[in-house]
């Protein structure tokens, strides 16, 4: 259950690679592809048509729907932690197998299965802690203007 104390939202889902990390959010609306859609040794999402195109992920809690295109995905997502430029937590909707294996490779701090949407209730630049341990994505906001 999604709930709002004082100006705190907690999206509560299942974690699927432990860890406790605090970050801003870079929220994405459409999935991201691994193989053709970021830029490994830059941490850049480099797919044309992207909302997202030449933004770097790296140090951000990179919230999005999941993955698409092929099984290649997880050894893109991979290649950012082997060279340093892997987001700082992931935070996805749609649960696949290339997603969680991609999560797992990548070693971050991963939550699915939410309660409610993060997508819809993060916005880029929110102040957010990933609990993976237990499940959780705690927003600090509203922002001013924020449309929570």
């Amino acid at each position: 259950m999604t709930s709002v104390a004082g100006t705190r939202l907690v999206l509560r889902g299942r974690g699927i690679v432990p860890g406790r990390v605090a970050g801003r959010a870079l929220v994405s609306h459409e999935t991201i592809s691994g193989w053709g859609g970021i830029e490994p040794a830059t941490g850049t999402i480099i797919e044309r048509r992207h909302e997202l195109y030449g933004v770097c992920f790296t140090g951000k809690v990179l919230v999005f729907p999941g993955a698409k295109g092929s099984s290649g995905w997880s050894g893109f997502f991979q290649s950012t932690r082997l060279m340093g430029t892997a987001p700082l937590a992931m935070v996805f909707t749609n649960l696949t197998t290339k997603a969680a294996l991609g999560a797992i490779v990548t070693r971050v701090p991963t939550v699915t299965e939410f309660d409610d949407d993060p997508v819809a209730k993060i916005t880029t630049g929110d102040r957010v802690e990933v609990d993976a341990d237990n499940g959780l994505v705690v927003v600090y906001g509203p922002r001013p203007g924020h449309p929570r």
